[in-house]
């Protein structure tokens, strides 16, 4: 039977966190990490396998704290709405004052050597999840009506995406909360309208 854990797995988690977020998975030694974790390398190996079981442990704990911004998304009623959540509720987490600024899953795999190319790739593959839930959030609004026949579920994903890594990395550079709501109001100004709320328009101008 495994011994049970004298520690707080989502606390040192955390503290770990923030060592690959500020140093990437390169530049994270293992001392800053025990340092910062306040356990010796053994508990770690225990408990983790390796520093790359730590970082993918982290990884997980990073998206379970993503969590309500990711249910909020699923939870809008409207296409527009489902964009509307993702960008700007992303803005409070990228520039939370008790994080670093940014995205982990961008600036963690920044530094990562030719040992460790499967790093980078880890972490593309998070996005890459992020980005396919958005596509059938959106096919299913279309399915609905919410989208226009001509509009493509996959591609309005991905300019979400784009959007929102712009925005990770200008957050990062120390861009203010305003002008990063500046940029995704832009950027919507560009989301196409709904037949549904076109027709639902019509309807009250008739009337």
């Amino acid at each position: 039977m495994a011994r049970p854990r004298d520690f707080d797995e989502a606390d040192v988690l955390d503290r770990a966190m923030m060592v690959f977020w500020r140093h990437g998975y390169d530049g994270a030694s293992f001392s800053e990490l025990t340092k910062a974790m306040g356990l010796n390398s053994p508990s770690i190996y225990v408990a983790f396998g390796s520093k790359r079981g730590l970082f993918d442990a982290v990884l997980e704990r990073y998206r379970a704290r993503r969590a309500p911004h990711r249910e909020a998304v699923l939870a809008a009623n409207t296409a527009r709405e489902v964009a509307e959540r993702f960008l700007f509720g992303a803005i409070d987490w990228l520039v939370d004052p008790n994080e670093p600024r940014g995205c982990f899953t961008f600036q963690a795999g920044l530094s990562a050597g030719v040992n460790n190319d499967d790093v980078p790739q880890t972490l593309s593959n998070h996005r890459q999840r992020t980005r396919e839930l958005l596509a059938q959030i959106l096919a299913q609004a279309q399915a609905r009506g919410d989208l226009p026949p001509s509009a493509d579920p996959q591609q309005l994903a991905k300019f979400l995406f784009a959007v929102f890594s712009g925005m990770a990395m200008q957050a990062a550079d120390g861009l203010s909360k305003a002008d990063l709501r500046a940029t995704a109001e832009l950027a919507l100004a560009a989301w196409p309208s709904s037949p549904l709320e076109e027709a639902a328009t019509a309807e009250g101008r008739a009337a």
